[in-house]
């Protein structure tokens, strides 16, 4: 990435900033889905649609830039598949479908087409893209990527990113309110409305994260392990039965 001198633009500096955190989510967003089981283009395209959301389109011209940036920094692996592809219902539930490529074992493409995997680094990356703070109070699309990948957390880190998440949104429903006393009588009915209606959604989305964060606390008293720790576990128990 080209380096930014003394002389550079405040605008040139806000852009550069804007393209590394767009990067950092899809990166961190394709080592999450990396770490469940290894996929191929195609595949990762369909599930990182459904994980960043509705209103993220995710190209190919955007997934295999970022591909190459993983793979040549070391964090992905790319392998050639020699078997075809068995076919997976389109339920519409990312949880559902993800069961689905588990339960058929490792994914493979038709022949010769690239299936790619998570290396060691890339579980160093992903961990450190996970933990890192959210610059933005309104980063909406980088907390709820990290949420969907939050069983991956030490529970402190789970209990800190919905907190620092309730933080910013008590700051952002304090200055919509502000705006509406401010300037209820300059703004037309439409935009009062619309002003309204986006406080009523920030104050649902508080009391949302305050169940979460009882139940990450009462968790943390009870002492149970995240699911995805709970599911290594067992597995490791099984094996160690047979």
């Amino acid at each position: 990435m080209e380096r930014l001198g003394p002389n550079t633009s405040d605008r040139q500096r806000t852009t550069s900033k804007d393209v590394r955190t767009e990067h950092d989510v899809l990166e961190m967003a394709i080592l999450g889905l990396l770490k469940d089981q290894e996929l191929h283009g195609y595949e990762l395209k369909k599930l990182l649609g459904e994980t960043l959301g509705p209103l993220s389109s995710v190209s190919f011209g955007s997934l295999y830039p970022a591909l190459a940036r993983l793979e040549a920094a070391g964090a992905v692996k790319a392998v050639e598949a020699n078997r075809p592809i068995a076919s997976i219902p389109m339920t519409g539930s990312l949880g559902g479908e993800r069961a689905a490529y588990r339960a058929r074992g490792v994914i493979r493409g038709s022949r010769g087409k690239k299936v790619y995997g998570i290396t060691e680094q890339g579980q160093r990356l992903f961990e450190e893209l996970l933990v890192a703070d959210a610059q933005s109070a309104g980063d909406d699309r980088s907390f709820t990527l990290r949420l969907a990948f939050a069983r991956h957390l030490p529970p402190d880190g789970r209990l800190s990113l919905l907190e620092r998440r309730r933080a910013q949104l008590v700051q952002r429903l304090a200055r919509t309110r502000q705006t509406i006393k401010a300037g209820r009588e300059r703004l037309d009915a439409y935009t009062r409305s619309l002003v309204e209606h986006n406080t009523e959604t920030t104050e649902r989305d508080i009391s949302w994260l305050d169940r979460l964060i009882a139940a990450e606390r009462s968790s943390a008293r009870r002492g149970d392990r995240p699911a995805a720790k709970r599911s290594r576990q067992t597995a490791k128990t099984e094996d160690s039965d047979r």
